[in-house]
């Protein structure tokens, strides 16, 4: 079964880091776009981050500039989210998700997608 494996969620404290991964299962994720989403308990899915391969373009949420970053390991074919400065607000289920083409607004626009890693922001 196609679909992307998120890792590296876990219980930090606010002004902590922790770095997300991403595996493309059965696919290259270089040949796709590849976006962060995430979900906090209640709310939807909100875009965080995306990188398209076409024109290399990288997208981040406001909430997330400057403390976010991703990035791609085309090696082992993943893609990571480094996530610095770590707030409450971050809290959520953080899923990663690959479209053939572009970046797309809503998680479930995409091809592929995973079962997401909880991260917890708490002191």
């Amino acid at each position: 079964q196609l679909r992307t494996v998120e890792s590296g969620g876990g219980l930090v404290q606010p002004g902590g880091s922790l770095r997300l991964s991403c595996l493309g299962s059965g696919f290259f994720l270089r040949h796709y776009a590849v976006a962060w989403f995430r979900q906090a308990p209640g709310k939807e899915h909100e875009e965080v981050s995306c990188i398209e391969r076409s024109g290399g373009s990288i997208n981040y949420a406001d909430s997330v500039k400057e403390r976010f970053s991703i990035s791609e390991d085309n090696d082992n074919n993943l893609v990571y989210l480094q996530m610095n400065d770590l707030k409450p607000e971050d809290t959520g289920v953080y899923f990663c998700a690959a479209h053939a083409r572009q970046c797309r607004p809503h998680l479930y626009d995409y091809h592929y997608w995973g079962q997401g890693t909880q991260v917890i922001v708490s002191s």
